[in-house]
């Protein structure tokens, strides 16, 4: 059996097949459904982790895996809510401008550098869970009928494009100062 096939790669696995039907039902109306399916692969996050530490099996591949998993989950749902004109484009058009920012960046410094490890920044990871929170309020607010949670979704808004247009600068002075030490 290959080293990479272990139980913590399963989950990131698991995340990976479940992103298109995250993002078919929330085209499809059926948001309860896929708050229901993005609550599983959002768990399969917890477990793939905490099932690598406990059993001892991170593998590099799981470590460049899961990130990808975890991008391709969060972007599909921003795209579909954005294509079922649930969120607004220019928030989707904001967060797929930093990420994309972000890669070219990498890019460079692979090219140009020796360095290849970007662990993420405490604000990569405070943005990523304002997107997160975000995204599950839009869902929520389309899946229950709560008088909150449309006030809430509007106001959840601005947190995200906050986070992750700081996120996106503090990365590219990041990728800077590494450049620069290289």
């Amino acid at each position: 059996m290959p080293q990479w096939l272990n139980l913590p790669n399963l989950f990131t696995l698991i995340r990976v097949v479940l992103t298109p039907f995250v993002i078919r039902e929330i085209i499809e109306g059926r948001h309860m459904v896929a708050l229901e399916l993005f609550a599983i692969a959002a768990f399969t996050d917890i477990l793939d982790g905490a099932a690598a530490r406990r059993l001892g099996v991170a593998t590099a591949t799981g470590a460049y895996f899961d990130p990808i998993a975890d991008k391709c989950l969060l972007s599909g749902v921003f795209l579909a809510l954005a294509a079922a004109r649930i969120v607004p484009r220019w928030l989707v058009v904001i967060i797929f401008a930093r990420d994309l920012l972000i890669l070219g960046g990498v890019g460079v410094v692979l090219l140009y550098t020796s360095v290849r490890r970007f662990p993420p920044s405490v604000w990569g990871k405070a943005s990523t869970f304002v997107q997160i929170a975000t995204a599950v309020t839009w869902m929520a607010r389309n899946a229950v009928e709560v008088w909150f949670l449309n006030a809430l979704a509007t106001m959840m808004v601005w947190p995200c494009v906050g986070f992750t247009v700081w996120s996106g600068l503090d990365y590219v002075r990041r990728g800077i100062r590494i450049a620069r030490a290289h």
